[in-house]
């Protein structure tokens, strides 16, 4: 277990990819306090792993939620080794000139208020801590974080924000803090929801058929699971193998960025010379 008695923090850690990062820091050994809105979420992790796991509900847009967390973490693990920031929400690729004028202030706020303060509430929180236990801050970016059309401009204008902010916290922080992101393509099995300030709170990016849609353009020829993502996490979280890593971004997207400019050959290329035969 690369993470035994090792402790983080997780924000939105109660669905989705924020859950299979719980549940594989919990079976690596750590011990999990997670900040997260829903009270139900909370109460199924606490049902599925008991004590290895403590529930804070809050707003990851207010500094007194973080602060409890972070409180709390310690109180009863002694200690925090990573936060990680994972909280968002999209905007489902709304285009600028289809946001209404009189809502796009709004949805501003609250996408850079969940998707940057929230991990840079998260972070100054937690310095004490992570100070303390020499440990490291990893944040969920995104492939929309360098490539446009993996949101609208208001989630890939907070995305690549995210990146200048992981870069510049690496920069103040070292060598007692390291700061690193993992920046994710589409995931099987998430919860992603949308603004409020676009009525788009209720609706779960589960309802769109990413895979389906990203199949023939991926070069890994499908979109993987949350589950297939979290391992990324625990190598990030780890010390032994990590020490040098800081301000860095793993761009684990199914290869978006190398894709070129047609579709993804998807293997045709080797399996044009390689593939076998079947005889019937």
């Amino acid at each position: 277990m690369r993470l035994k008695n090792e402790v983080a923090l997780v924000t939105g850690g109660c669905a989705g990819l924020g859950r299979a990062i719980v549940d594989r820091f919990v079976a690596e050994g750590a011990r999990v306090a997670v900040l997260d809105r829903s009270a139900g979420g909370l109460d199924a992790l606490r049902e599925a792993h008991g004590d290895s796991v403590l529930g804070i509900e809050g707003d990851v847009r207010l500094l007194e939620s973080h602060q409890e967390a972070v409180g709390r973490c310690v109180e009863s693990f002694g200690k925090l080794d990573c936060l990680i920031g994972n909280a968002g929400v999209w905007d489902y690729s709304t285009a600028l000139v289809d946001i209404p004028a009189d809502r796009l202030v709004d949805a501003f706020d609250e996408m850079f208020s969940v998707n940057v303060k929230g991990y840079l509430l998260g972070l100054k929180a937690g310095l004490e801590a992570l100070y303390d236990s020499n440990g490291s801050a990893v944040f969920t970016v995104s492939n929309a974080g360098f490539y446009p059309s993996g949101g609208g401009a208001l989630y890939t204008g907070a995305k690549h924000a995210v990146v200048g902010m992981i870069k510049q916290m690496a920069y103040e922080l070292g060598p007692h803090i390291r700061v690193n992101g993992i920046a994710p393509g589409g995931i099987g099995g998430s919860d992603l929801r949308g603004l409020q300030a676009l009525d788009l709170a209720e609706t779960s990016i589960s309802t769109i058929p990413l895979g389906e849609m990203l199949a023939d353009i991926l070069p890994t020829g499908r979109m993987a699971t949350a589950e297939e993502y979290a391992g990324a996490y625990v190598f990030f979280a780890t010390r032994a193998e990590t020490q040098p890593l800081t301000g860095s971004i793993l761009n684990i997207d199914g290869g978006l960025g190398v894709r070129g400019f047609t579709e993804a050959n998807r293997g045709s290329l080797l399996e044009r010379h390689f593939a076998k035969v079947v005889q019937v």
